[in-house]
């Protein structure tokens, strides 16, 4: 009577994974793991993740452009500056505005007209992080503007005609959102987007870019099929570059 043989079911993986091996021959074998192993939790990197050779980290800023709503702009009626709240409240209630906020953090060498208290900002040097260059900063002749990373029109046609007034107010002082910047430079930019500006200081591109993707994804500011294709690509060549907080 034939005898019948029995095989282990760790060695049938086994010898899977050595014929797997044996018909890769120099090729890149990631390894062989239980097919029954974290089936139900696993899930796939989505194609395009990462750029070519490396990978997006869970925290990076171009891995948070996937998650960002792809829509059309929408009119831009209705839009005004006010929309979004008197300029330069003092939502964080530190009895400072918003504007000298940003710039008593972007700013060095600072003077203040009320001493002690520091609020008010006389004087400083900026380290443009649009151009490169340095500004001296004086309060009533100043060259430096502070800047809405995401223009305020630009969220008004992609989300902001739908929100309360008190989120865009919210959204006007946000920190996150600003950045003590060169005016000329500033007024070029108008109110593009990544697809249509991107700051002449190539160095501060990807920083720049994942600060608009950290602003959009916070408040839900959608984004056209062109600016997230451009935000791809800046973001591509720093795949690592951190998303913002604040």
């Amino acid at each position: 009577m034939a005898q019948t043989s029995h095989t282990h079911p760790g060695a049938t993986r086994t010898l899977v994974c050595t014929a797997v091996l044996a018909v890769a021959l120099g090729g890149t074998l990631a390894g062989c793991k239980d097919p029954t192993e974290g089936a139900a939790t696993g899930s796939a990197s989505p194609p395009g993740a990462g750029a070519p050779g490396g990978h997006a980290g869970k925290g990076s800023a171009l891995a948070a452009v996937g998650g960002l709503t792809v829509k059309g702009r929408a009119p831009k009626t209705g839009y005004s500056r006010e929309r979004f709240g008197p300029a330069w409240s003092d939502t964080d209630h530190n009895h400072c505005d918003t504007r000298d906020d940003i710039l008593k953090r972007d700013l060095r060498q600072t003077t203040f007209r009320d001493g002690a208290k520091k609020c008010i900002v006389t004087s400083g040097t900026l380290s443009d992080p649009y151009t490169g260059t340095h500004i001296t900063y004086k309060r009533g002749a100043s060259k430096v503007d502070i800047d809405h990373a995401v223009a305020l029109s630009d969220a008004w046609q992609k989300g902001a005609q739908q929100w309360s007034d008190d989120k865009r107010t919210d959204f006007a002082n946000d920190p996150l959102n600003l950045l003590a910047v060169d005016s000329s430079t500033n007024r070029r930019k108008s109110d593009g987007d990544t697809a249509t500006w991107l700051p002449p200081n190539t160095g501060f591109r990807c920083a720049y870019v994942a600060r608009q993707v950290a602003v959009k994804k916070k408040y839900g500011v959608w984004v056209t099929s062109a600016e997230r294709d451009a935000m791809n690509k800046v973001l591509k060549g720093c795949p690592d570059e951190p998303l913002p907080t604040g």
